[in-house]
This record gives C-alpha cells, sequence and structure tokens, in this order.
C-alpha cells in the first residue's frame, strides 16, 4: 500500500511540475509545434512499449456512434486539450493556470449529469459553490466598471479544463469498446495527424537548434503522458479511487513551489487561498462518492 501510494504521489508530483516545464519549452518552443512534438514522442513511446510487452495494435471495429466519439475523443479530448494549454501558458501565470485545472472534477460532474445522467449530489453543488469562491479569488482582480478582469492565458486554460472533463466523459464511454492502451495509443495518433498543420502554420517562433530543450521536450512528454499514466492507471487498482483522485488537489502547491524556484514566479496570497478553497471545494463534492479516472 504505501508503494503505491508514492507511486501515486511521484505521478501528481510530475503532472504538477507540467505548467512549470510547459512555460520553460514555450521559450523555445511555439504551442503549435509544442504540441506536435510532444504526440509524436507519446505515439513513439507508446508503440515501443506496445511492442515490448506484446500488445496487439489491432483497432477494434467501432459502429458508427462509437467512432465518432472516438473522433469526438481524439479532436476535443486530446488534441485542443494540449493545444489550449500550450497557448493558455503563452499568456498565462502557470500557478494559476494549475489552480483554474484543479476545477476539473467538480466541471466533470456536471457533464457526467448531463449526459451519463449520473446524480448530481447536494454535496456537489455546496463543493463548485466553494470551488467558485477560489476561482473568483484568482481571477478576478476587481471590477473595472462592470466587467471582471481575467488574464487572457486563463480563457485558454478554461478550455483545457473543459477539453479535459470532455476526455473523462467520451472516456467512460468507450472503456467497454476499446482497451485502455488502444484508446490512448490511437487517440493520440489522430491528435498527432491534427497537430501538423498547427506546427507548420505557425511560424512567429523559430525552432531552437540547443539540445537542451529538445531533451526537455521529448523526455517530460514520455515521463508526464506516457510513463506516469501507465503508472497511475496500473495503482489505482490498489487504492480506493476517491482517495487516490484526492492526491491529484497538490498540483497547484506542486505549481507553485516549482515556479517559485524555477521561474522566479512570486507565490501570491490569492493564489494559495484560491487554491485552497478549489480544493476543499473537490473534497466536498467527492464526500461519500467514489469517482474513477481513466488518463489518455
Amino acid at each position: 500500500m504505501a508503494k503505491a501510494y508514492s507511486l501515486l504521489l511521484f505521478c501528481v508530483l510530475v503532472w504538477g511540475s507540467n505548467f512549470v516545464i510547459g512555460k520553460l519549452l514555450l521559450e523555445s518552443f511555439s504551442p503549435g509545434f509544442t504540441t506536435f512534438a510532444r504526440f509524436l514522442a507519446i505515439v513513439l513511446a507508446l508503440y515501443l512499449y506496445g511492442k515490448w510487452k506484446g500488445i496487439s495494435f489491432h483497432f477494434p471495429k467501432l459502429f458508427k456512434k462509437d467512432l465518432l466519439i472516438f473522433v469526438l475523443l481524439s479532436t476535443i479530448g486530446v488534441f485542443i486539450n494540449q493545444w489550449s494549454f500550450f497557448i493558455g501558458l503563452q499568456h498565462a501565470d502557470s500557478t494559476s493556470a494549475a489552480v483554474i485545472l484543479a476545477m476539473t472534477p467538480l466541471i466533470t460532474c456536471i457533464l457526467a449529469a448531463i449526459f451519463l445522467h449520473e446524480v448530481f449530489t447536494k454535496n456537489m453543488a455546496i463543493g463548485l459553490f466553494v470551488a467558485a469562491i477560489g476561482v473568483f479569488i484568482v481571477v478576478g482582480t476587481g471590477y473595472d466598471g462592470t466587467l471582471l478582469k481575467i488574464e487572457k492565458g486563463l480563457w485558454w486554460i478554461a478550455l483545457t479544463m473543459v477539453t479535459f472533463s470532455i476526455l473523462i466523459i467520451l472516456t467512460r464511454l468507450l472503456s467497454k469498446k476499446m482497451e485502455a492502451f488502444s484508446l490512448t495509443l490511437y487517440s493520440n495518433v489522430l491528435a498527432f495527424i491534427l497537430s501538423i498543420p498547427f506546427a507548420v502554420l505557425e511560424q512567429e517562433k523559430t525552432v531552437t537548434g540547443d539540445p537542451g530543450p529538445w531533451i526537455l521536450l521529448i523526455v517530460t512528454a514520455i515521463i508526464v503522458h506516457g510513463f506516469c499514466n501507465l503508472i497511475w492507471n496500473n495503482q489505482i487498482r490498489y487504492i480506493n479511487a476517491s482517495k487516490a483522485s484526492t492526491l491529484t488537489n497538490l498540483e497547484p502547491f506542486v505549481a507553485m513551489i516549482l515556479g517559485f524556484i524555477l521561474l522566479s514566479k512570486p507565490i501570491l496570497v490569492t493564489q494559495v487561498l484560491g487554491a485552497t478553497f478549489i480544493v476543499c471545494g473537490v473534497i466536498i463534492s467527492n464526500k461519500k462518492r467514489v469517482t474513477e479516472y481513466t488518463v489518455t
């Protein structure tokens, strides 16, 4: 049990660092190229892993409805999710981005109630209200007339949050039709294909020749979206899913600390307070409820 918790905590620490790593990568690559290169690294890593484990690469026969869900999952939940994440990080503070994305479990609850007909409980409503206060603390700098000032990049991060929730919902729908490895591999293949035009068209930043950023890009892509996802999906079998999901609440605080160390970003009181409200909201919403997340 201690080993399982240690491995899950390792995954959370890596995912929390992704916000700072993303900021560092954008100093050398455009959002479109970063997205493209990450998908390429993920697909190659998954292919080699599948070959090593002797996993079949057969794409299952799907009905038209399921095939449409797969395309939507790959397009919205995988490609747009990653692309909007890097565009958002171009303009948004990494810590604020991490805090906003901590709302994902609550948005998922709402979408699950709408599309999967899951029960939206009183605790979820209370949790959503508490978390909304946290979001207001982080993004609200007061009113200028009648308009709330919100950092430009945070709109893109909000899109990332919604698309990740959509990814979770669509993954649930397809989980009985496709094995996790096939779904992960082929959704990333389609997302990689979709990312090619964006990598080609974005010419505002020349691709660096320095090997350092390239190594960081490739290694983190494989570890963050490949290795850690496999660890999480494997270890989640040994620990109550609701307890495991609470570990992900540490991600904003990891982003704060690493942002301070690596990017010299000051830790603001509003960010800490806002993150605390959001985490409390997520915990309240998950009270007496078990939610399983499959990471693709």
